[in-house]
């Protein structure tokens, strides 16, 4: 039974009284919001009373980890906010590790979580069902900023300042906590009209773009990181503009992955991680860095030792000069590379026929270091892997989205898969399981409402899959366009390859788990059990088919060798 204190909490069915709840959602359908995920509870059923009134769409997911997950999908693959509704306590807790991911990664969500009554906040401890001393200071590691709002006409605006701040480079999650009397209490506030959000401008300081400019003009070996920044900074057309006006190689990083053409004869693809495509940059004379920290991944391990000048462009301030110093640019990619693409043309820069890699070309190099990263992988015994990766490329279409977990098959992703037309997410951000299912129902249900072709894949291990296997439930109730594809290899496959490398065995890696096929039948989810060499016509009948489904592989897949440790 649910308690409500009609004195600070009453419930207003069966009465055409507005309360603080509807100002939540007249607010965020004003600033264009379709779409929320979530799950009810007690002191946020103020939140789910006025959805009724509203035209919101409601996915209810069944961890609030997985809502998280969800709303972070679905921004990344429609590009707008994504909106999440938890309830106190446990609820709101639950969902912190898919926040981070989002925070990480710089994912604009607006996060509206209820709490206790107003008279129960303070410094008293009064007992009350999912009290937490401080329960907005819990979000503080993993959302930018975070708000209290102890009356209802203060509702509209501190929404609408939370999701400036979402869609504001660095963008990512904010958090708004609304007081269960105050969603529930009568208002005088009249409904809202309109609402208004721009993301705060963030350009390039002029002197920079100019000293960038000068280093660029008389650079020999030019070379480009492009990291997940470009991409949020919407900056793909200006990237491929400047790299083909200095003759410059570009790399992307995994949250980077196709914010450059794959194909293009500059193109060094995705391989951050080899050794071959660490030499070529460490010799670039000059080189860009956009939207990326050269963390642990993108410097090869930190084994990257670039021996030119660096010019690295970031929304983050944190992120500049954090683990190489160089020219710091603190502005939005887009707004950056637009400006810097700009001055090069306006100062001639484009005549690039000084660029020599020690007397090769630019191209050649890239085809070179290309071919030299085949043959390292050829030799290492990896034909089943490079085979199973080439038969899901080719069975995905062009233009379609996927959503990768923290598994063997995403980290093969990161380095060899082609976005095509489509895009490439996966949970480099925060690197948490449970994320490629839960993500890729936020994606296909954002792109139902854009109109766009809505089924996506999700990939996953047996281990990660654990993690969000209850959302089977939300992918059959609303019947949701998602393929999961699982990679049964009997454990945390990653881990028991590291513990093997370091430790001559592994321990704790090893997993019970269900029957794949018959769990999702269960749900009422069709799914098959094929073997590794039959997935691309697995993948591909599954994708002609309505609603969600599974392809499960019972198979152990290897990484390739990781060039970091050669000598």
């Amino acid at each position: 039974m649910i308690d409500f204190d009609p004195g600070t909490a009453a419930p207003t069915k069966g009465t055409n009284q507005r309360n603080g709840g509807d100002l939540v959602v007249e607010t965020l359908e004003a600033l264009g919001a379709k779409t929320v995920f979530g799950i009810p509870g007690q002191h946020a059923l103020g939140l789910f009373d006025a959805m009724g009134r509203g035209n919101l769409h409601f996915v209810s997911s069944r961890v609030e980890n997985n809502s998280a997950f969800a709303a972070d999908g679905y921004s990344r693959a429609t590009g707008e906010v994504g909106v999440l509704f938890l309830s106190t306590g446990p609820g709101a807790l639950t969902s912190l590790a898919g926040l981070q991911e989002a925070y990480a990664t710089g994912v604009p969500m607006v996060v509206v979580a209820s709490q206790i009554p107003l008279d129960g906040l303070g410094a008293r401890r009064k007992g009350m069902l999912h009290q937490l001393d401080d329960q907005k200071a819990s979000a503080a590691n993993v959302t930018k900023s975070q708000r209290l709002i102890q009356h209802a006409s203060g509702i509209p605006s501190a929404i609408q300042d939370a999701w400036t701040e979402a869609i504001s480079s660095p963008q990512g999650p904010v958090w708004i906590e609304i007081p269960q009397n105050v969603l529930l209490d009568p208002i005088m506030v009249p409904p809202v009209e309109d609402a208004l959000a721009e993301a705060a401008d963030n350009p390039p300081r002029v002197e920079l773009i100019r000293e960038a400019v000068k280093w660029l003009s008389t650079a020999e070996r030019p070379a480009i990181i492009a990291g997940g920044g470009t991409r949020r900074g919407r900056a793909e057309k200006s990237l491929l503009s400047i790299a083909e006006q200095l003759r410059a190689p570009v790399i992307c990083t995994p949250g980077g992955n196709g914010a450059f053409p794959w194909t293009h004869e500059l193109s060094l693809q995705s391989w951050i991680e080899d050794r071959y495509m660490t030499d070529v940059l460490e010799d670039a004379d000059v080189l860009i860095v956009i939207g990326s920290s050269l963390g642990e991944v993108t410097s090869n391990y930190f084994t990257f030792e670039p021996r030119g000048r660096i010019i690295q462009i970031d929304a983050e301030p944190r992120v500049l000069e954090s683990n190489r110093p160089g020219l710091g640019i603190r502005a939005d990619a887009g707004q950056a590379l637009a400006a810097l693409d700009e001055a090069l043309a306006a100062a001639g820069a484009a005549d690039t026929t000084q660029r020599s890699w020690h007397g090769t070309s630019p191209e050649d190099v890239v085809k070179e270091s290309l071919a030299k990263v085949k043959a390292r992988l050829e030799s290492q015994d990896l034909a089943k892997e490079l085979k199973f990766m080439a038969d899901i490329r080719e069975a995905v279409p062009a233009d379609m989205q996927t959503f990768w977990d923290m598994t063997i098959s995403a980290y093969w992703g990161w380095s060899c898969w082609d976005a095509r037309q489509g895009q490439f997410h996966s949970a480099q951000g925060a690197g948490g399981l449970g994320y490629g299912f839960p993500a890729a129902i936020g994606g296909a249900v954002g792109l139902e409402t854009t109109g766009k072709p809505s089924r996506v894949l999700a990939v996953s291990g047996d281990g990660s899959s654990m993690y969000s296997i209850s959302e089977l439930a939300t992918a059959k109730q609303h019947n949701v366009p998602v393929t999961w594809l699982i990679v049964d290899d009997g454990g945390y496959g990653i881990l028991r390859e590291y513990m093997v490398g370091a430790f001559g065995q592994a321990t704790a890696t090893e997993l019970a788990r269900p029957d794949f096929v018959k769990l999702a039948e269960s749900f009422g989810v069709p799914a098959r059990r094929v073997a590794p060499e039959e997935v691309g016509d697995a993948l591909k009948a599954s994708f002609e088919a309505d609603g969600p489904n599974v392809v499960v592989i019972e198979t152990l897949l290897k990484m390739f060798g990781p060039t970091h440790l050669d000598d």
